[in-house]
């Protein structure tokens, strides 16, 4: 994980670039690996959806590498719990991540912080940006914003698409105790670095098209999707409701009056 101002602003950057979104430091999220019913374990491990499961949460920059992941938690603890209790979350609370200073975004006159991207399942914080609930007529501020936080946050759904559909002891429950399935798990996260850091690697773990990928603003659905949606044990966390922050709220407002105006991407209406 980056220890100085200077190694977030790079991953910052490389979001921006790549995926028009500025002031981001990755995108989090959280999936059940599915297990055999451990021994005597209660229903400790038993999650929302009937199953035994260990939690992997990862965060994810944007050239598809892990920087951070906790494996291990319990099933039956919701996405926002699991968070709550991982390294990640408490250096963020006590402001020991290093994290880059506010600035302005392009054109704007509000310093907002760096943030990292989420789906619904996880709470809206200052440095926790997650999409507007309900829906939104074509055209407005909050769809634009939701569309743009999606398109930031695939690239996370990538990685764990990916992993899936290489690494076939995600494609059914694992035969293990909880603490051997969470090393196998970890070992898949190194593996996976491993791969993608690496060029010859890369090129045979994620040739072109295994990602996503946009050609000429067209989204082109990465080959991890065909094929692989019964196959994967892992999957998704619960959505909780939660109550919102008004410095929060006041954050995500900026972000959506950029993307808006000052950052508005002249295919996006395609997409809103």
């Amino acid at each position: 994980m980056p220890s100085s101002p200077e190694e977030w602003r790079a991953i910052a950057e490389n979001y921006e670039t790549l995926w028009n979104f500025p002031h981001c430091l990755g995108g989090i999220d959280g999936k059940h690996v599915i297990l055999q019913a451990p021994i005597q374990s209660g229903s400790d491990y038993y999650n929302y959806k009937s199953f035994f499961s260990i939690v992997l949460f990862a965060l994810v920059d944007a050239d598809y590498n892990f920087t951070f992941a906790d494996v291990g938690c319990q099933g039956r603890i919701s996405d926002g719990g699991v968070f709550k209790n991982t390294e990640l979350y408490t250096k963020l609370t006590t402001n020991k991540l290093n994290l880059p200073e506010e600035t302005c975004l392009p054109g704007r006159d509000k310093k907002v912080p760096y943030v990292f991207v989420s789906d619904e399942a996880f709470a809206l914080h200052r440095n926790l940006m997650k999409p507007y609930s309900g829906t939104h007529s074509k055209g407005s501020p909050e769809r634009g914003y939701n569309y743009r936080l999606s398109r930031a946050r695939r690239v996370v759904e990538n990685v764990f698409g990916i992993c899936s559909a290489v690494f076939r002891v995600f494609r059914k429950p694992l035969l293990l105790e909880p603490e051997k399935a969470t090393i196998i798990v970890m070992a898949i996260i190194y593996l996976h670095n491993f791969l993608t850091r690496n060029p010859e690697g890369r090129k045979l773990y994620t040739p072109p098209g295994t990602f996503d990928n946009e050609i000429d603003d067209v989204l082109m659905e990465g080959n991890w999707r065909h094929g692989n949606e019964e196959l994967t044990s892992l999957l998704p966390m619960r959505n909780i409701p939660r109550q919102l922050t008004v410095d929060a709220t006041e954050i995500r407002n900026e972000f959506k009056n950029y993307f808006a105006t000052n950052g508005r991407l002249s295919w996006q209406k395609d997409y809103e």
